[in-house]
């Protein structure tokens, strides 16, 4: 599928998108300057780069969408009782980004809010743009017309066990203490064929839509981190659910994703980790050597 084919077929992510795109221009503008970094909290980051952008993705969306509310990381609370919502994370990978690491996105999700809907419910996501600037890649979905990127159709890889696949995760920057997510990380590496934590979520989202990686799991998310990549999996034949399995929620304590075959396997993992269930203990260092002897004498050294 050829982007102009797809953008003919598209309803708000053509202009989403050359948005995302002057956006991410501006950010590979202050990564290659280098940006003043200050701190939210302890060592919660925020950069002259996150706030640049979000007025200017505020600016551009009031006028092509000029009734849409926007949901911003960096505070941004406009036109929020309206029909149409867009959230916005202007730099998602802040951390990344201040230290010169080049994991970062643009990231912009549409929700349909109908009349009567409670603050704590969801409306349905219709559209998504994820930009990474820094590769030159552009992840759309519409509600109910696929995914693409940079144009091309894309899906969820056709892995069917957790053994024999590559996921990714995420940990807060503050409160890390307080966070579980250390023992499930060490869990699911002994499970699978390995854990990735690039420290962008909207862009692991998008590598599971995208096939680069099979599932996704992050505790404590917010919804301008999920709103675009979640509707990008689903677009992409994946699954989405909380980690027992049940809905998925916006601003939800619980994002798991996957392509749908190692799904089940996934909840059952976090099912029994919850319940302490089957846990791998670390090798003591005698049973490690042992190993290690193992090993040598199997190659012939």
């Amino acid at each position: 599928m050829t982007t102009a084919a797809s953008n003919q077929n598209m309803t708000w992510t053509p202009k989403a998108s050359e948005i995302a795109r002057e956006a991410g221009a501006r950010l590979r503008e202050f990564f290659v300057q280098g940006v003043e970094t200050e701190y939210k909290g302890d060592v919660d980051l925020v950069t002259v780069a996150d706030r640049t952008v979000e007025k200017l993705i505020l600016a551009r969306l009031t006028e092509v969408f000029s009734d849409h509310g926007i949901y911003g990381e960096e505070g941004t609370r406009e036109r929020l009782d309206g029909e149409f919502r867009w959230y916005v994370d202007p730099l998602d990978g802040t951390t990344n980004f201040a230290h010169g690491f080049p994991q970062f996105c643009v990231s912009m999700g549409l929700e349909q809010r109908k009349a009567g809907l409670k603050d704590e419910e969801d409306g349905q996501l219709m559209a998504a743009v994820i930009y990474d600037p820094m590769r030159d890649e552009l992840y759309e979905a519409e509600r109910g017309k696929g995914a693409t990127l940079n144009g091309k159709s894309i899906t969820v890889s056709k892995i069917a066990s957790l053994a024999e696949s590559l996921v990714a995760t995420g940990f807060p920057s503050k409160k890390r203490h307080r966070n579980p997510n250390i023992h499930f990380y060490h869990e699911i590496t002994l499970r699978s064929h390995g854990v990735r934590r690039a420290g962008s979520a909207a862009l692991d989202l998008a590598y599971v839509a995208a096939g680069r990686l099979e599932g996704f799991w992050e505790f404590n998310l917010n919804s301008w981190d999920t709103a675009a990549g979640i509707l990008l999996v689903e677009e992409a034949g994946g699954r989405v659910s909380n980690f027992s399995g049940g809905p998925f929620q916006l601003n939800s304590a619980e994002t798991l994703v996957s392509n749908g075959l190692i799904h089940d396997e996934l909840v059952k993992v976090f099912e029994d980790l919850f319940a302490g269930r089957d846990l791998m203990p670390l090798p003591s260092p005698e049973e490690f050597a042992a190993m290690r002897r193992d090993r040598e004498q199997g190659s012939g050294n």
